[in-house]
């Protein structure tokens, strides 16, 4: 059976494949027979569930589709699978004796994102999010990947049983775009109705990487991230007499400008911290000073006195310049902190120690370190932030699909893409790989 008449088939197919899994050699015996069987599993089948969920995206917390299609693919692997743990998501169990618990987590949403990619199964989807709006979606950050790799993963890791023992979680992670589905997993007994983890591991695929590079730091790794929303009251009036009204315009310019001497002038020279607006929202028409203006912002840094000194901040440049601007106090800004919010994710030492030494040893050649260059954030920093007691790592892999990585179409744009096979296949065994170092050294 071709690859793609096995998808036409449909759910039934699942079974076929249960049976013809082996005679197509792609069931490993032990580890060193690891690779092989990954690279075969691609060809078999997923290639083409990853152009499936690549032309077919959700958007967060209404990812229904693609939670179905993982729930179904993975009790055709024998977990215990329950749906709807916070909201969206699932979750799946494989008990295999005694030992630690280990947790591997693969996030599920798109973006509202026209996809302009060019690829054959680029996606066309219109979907309505959470809140009823309609946008176009794109996967556009590649969690397609990270949702192949686990169907991946899990069924090495159902092979490889003889080679582990413990208790293994794999999570589906709804509305990380948003970052608000780990939250919302916990919230919902992650820690509580299923097995707690010992340990956590996940791994990101990275457009600006070379094709299957692994880069994994101890320490932190990811940044906090807070969203923030002032909006700006003003007097409206004729464009042509500003004397009469209070612009809010002007004054959310000069707070846009202000807000930077925050990072500049009260944060340390060697603490990272950013304060970025991406939304400035007024009027109606050239000529007439409206009422009312809006930003968003976005705010990021790595420890909280960072944090802490970066949002006190906002408010306090915030509301010293509408005075200094003349706006009487009823009309002072409203400054609203959105609870979507996530701490720094830092990966634990012993635990980078265990995975990276064991990539090490048999996946040298990929392995490679670089500086951060960015504070991107992710709410994986949720699964082993310090009140859980849970310990883990989080890591890149490179996708990219320019021979010039730098130059690659970036995360979150139209223009996204990644090289499936490299980004899966080497995904998919580092994760192995990973979360049987834990199950065997942790």
């Amino acid at each position: 059976m071709n690859k793609k008449s096995f998808w036409m088939v449909g759910a039934g197919a699942l079974v076929l494949w249960a049976c013809t899994a082996r005679a197509d050699n792609i069931t490993p015996q032990n580890l060193s027979e690891l690779r092989d069987a990954i690279q075969a599993d691609y060809d078999h089948r997923l290639e083409d569930l990853y152009e499936h969920f690549h032309a077919n995206p959700e958007l967060s917390f209404v990812e229904n589709k693609t939670a179905a299609r993982m729930a179904e693919e993975l009790r055709a692997l024998d977990y215990e699978v329950t749906e709807g743990v916070g909201k969206t998501g699932v979750v799946a169990v494989l008990k295999n004796g005694d030992g630690p618990t280990v947790m591997m987590r693969a996030d599920m949403d798109g973006l509202p994102v026209k996809e302009n990619s060019g690829l054959p199964h680029a996606s066309k989807i219109m979907q309505k999010d959470r809140t009823g709006k309609e946008f176009p979606v794109h996967h556009a950050c590649g969690h397609d990947v990270h949702i192949t790799s686990m169907v991946g993963y899990a069924k090495m890791m159902q092979d490889l049983k003889s080679e582990w023992s413990g208790t293994l979680v794999l999570i589906v992670q709804p509305a990380e775009e948003i970052i608000a589905g780990a939250k919302a997993m916990i919230e919902d007994g992650l820690f509580t109705r299923f097995p707690k983890p010992d340990y956590v591991i996940g791994f990101h695929v990275w457009s600006g990487l070379a094709p299957g590079k692994i880069i994994m730091e101890s320490g932190t790794v990811m940044s906090s991230s807070d969203s923030v929303y002032i909006t700006l009251k003003g007097v409206g009036a004729h464009g042509a007499s500003p004397h009469q009204g209070i612009d809010p315009i002007v004054l959310g310019s000069a707070i846009v400008m202000n807000l930077q001497t925050i990072v500049t002038r009260n944060v340390a020279p060697l603490k990272p911290g950013i304060i970025t607006v991406g939304t400035f929202h007024a009027g109606t028409k050239n000529n007439i000073i409206p009422h009312e203006a809006k930003l968003g912002l976005t705010v990021r840094s790595d420890d909280p006195e960072t944090r802490e000194k970066l949002l006190e901040g906002i408010t306090r440049v915030t509301n010293n310049t509408a005075k200094a601007y003349g706006v009487p106090d009823e009309l002072m800004p409203e400054i609203e902190h959105a609870p979507n919010k996530t701490p720094p994710t830092i990966n634990d030492a012993g635990v980078v120690d265990i995975v990276r030494s064991e990539l090490q040893d048999s996946m040298g050649t990929h392995m490679m370190t670089r500086p951060r260059d960015g504070m991107g954030a992710e709410d994986f920093a949720y699964l082993m932030a310090p009140e859980t007691g849970v310990k883990g790592v989080y890591f890149s892999v490179g996708g990219s699909i320019s021979d010039d990585p730098a130059k690659a179409p970036s995360h979150h744009s139209p223009e996204f893409n990644v090289k499936p096979r490299p980004s899966i296949t080497v995904g998919t065994e580092a994760m192995v790989r990973g979360a049987i170092a834990l199950f065997n050294k942790g």
